[in-house]
């Protein structure tokens, strides 16, 4: 597969991933998985926490052989790279009283960005491929994080990067703001060289930083080892269960997601500080790039993602909280388990707040509605925010 037409076919798949956005592209073969085996010892160690879509067999079995559907084997893997930025606005993750939004998740749903690039860098795979006389037509599938493959380690075999200590994919040259995109095709592609040298050498500063002691190094294998049951991402994003109380402390400010451990990373001052325009941060009221609010959405003045209060986002209503995160990844906590998570961010601020000012009492008087509530979870985390603050009226709430 060295002719010159399947070069050129490679040739013009790179350029029109870089006219779409992607900031790295490579082709893998899709073999069997090499990591498998480790996948399989993390779940069944209980580590995956009650992700249990990630254990089920069949899930487990298309992780193994990557790219398969039913009635589909591909012949290529098409590994891309799309840059969600690395600057914090002004505020995060300092001021406590300000809630912290992971950086992928403060503009649109990186799911419905990356699936139409995706798709038009497969259009013009098969538009490419038949103009070239390599083929009469490409087909192809595409996976964008909800689809059973190991994005990483794909990305490592397509010569994007190595898995750091912190289970990222770290690109030498860009660190690791990127989100990671998988285009299976039916057409067999020149492979690009895996990236097989580990430049974590001997830094491990994303260990200790991380502030409930979820990464646990690499295992036997080599493979960097996380524990979801411990991780501040799982607990703010993947679940609506009460958060153990020796994690809620732990967790800071952070409302959605936590980038500590990429924070810390020496690769990081490579990364592109503005990433692509569909992942910026939005002000009040503003939707994600792209997205259309449903009509009479317009009115919400809702606290935006670059720096909202917390008490700005704990007092939505569920018409205003649906409005904020319409497109974009904050939907998937549900309006409850983001209350929820709030609730302990006020806690963790308040409880350094002797003299209550405008938004601490504004605090107080929300999570004592809550503490009163429906909701159990954000019942309980109300009551434990008030038991955390360090002024009179909290405490006797």
């Amino acid at each position: 597969m060295t002719s010159p037409s399947v070069a050129d076919l490679v040739t013009e798949i790179r350029g029109e991933a870089a006219a779409l956005g992607f900031a790295a592209v490579g082709v893998a073969a899709p073999d069997p998985s090499g990591h498998i085996a480790a996948y399989r010892s993390w779940v069944g160690s209980g580590r995956h926490a009650d992700m249990e879509y990630l254990a089920r067999d069949d899930a487990m079995d298309r992780r193994a052989n990557p790219g398969w559907r039913e009635g589909f084997c591909p012949s290529s893997l098409v590994v891309v790279a799309h840059p969600y930025g690395a600057a914090d606005p002004d505020g995060v993750p300092g001021d406590p009283s300000i809630g912290v939004i992971a950086r992928y998740a403060r503009g649109r749903d990186y799911h419905n960005v990356l699936r139409k690039r995706l798709g038009t860098l497969l259009d013009s795979i098969d538009a490419a491929a038949r103009r070239l006389g390599v083929a009469d037509g490409v087909e192809g599938h595409v996976f964008v994080d909800a689809g059973p493959v190991l994005e990483r380690e794909l990305a490592q075999r397509a010569g994007l990067g190595w898995f750091g200590r912190n289970t990222m994919l770290i690109d030498p040259a860009r660190g690791s703001y990127f989100l990671v995109g998988v285009l299976a095709i039916d057409f067999e592609l020149t492979r690009s060289a895996p990236f097989e040298p580990d430049r974590c050498g001997s830094c491990s500063a994303c260990i200790p930083a991380c502030p409930t002691g979820a990464l646990e190094g690499r295992d036997e294998t080599g493979a960097p080892v996380l524990d979801a049951r411990k991780c501040i991402s799982y607990w703010t994003i993947e679940t609506d269960a009460p958060i153990p109380l020796e994690i809620r402390a732990a967790m800071g400010n952070r409302v959605f997601g936590c980038d500590i451990c990429q924070e810390v990373c020496p690769w990081n001052r490579f990364a592109d500080a503005a990433g692509d325009p569909a992942y910026a941060a939005r002000g009040p009221g503003e939707p994600p790039p792209g997205v259309e609010p449903l009509p009479g959405e317009e009115r919400f003045d809702h606290p935006g993602t670059a720096s909202p209060r917390l008490v700005d986002l704990f007092e939505m209503t569920e018409p205003e909280w649906r409005a904020w995160s319409r497109g974009s990844p904050l939907r998937r906590t549900g309006f409850h388990g983001f209350r929820g998570v709030v609730a302990v961010a006020l806690g963790n601020w308040l409880a350094g707040v002797d003299v209550a000012g405008e938004d601490a009492r504004r605090a107080l008087d929300l999570l004592r509605a809550a503490a009163a509530g429906a909701h159990p979870v954000v019942r309980g985390h109300a009551a434990w925010a008030l038991g955390r603050a360090g002024f009179d009226p909290a405490r006797e709430a």
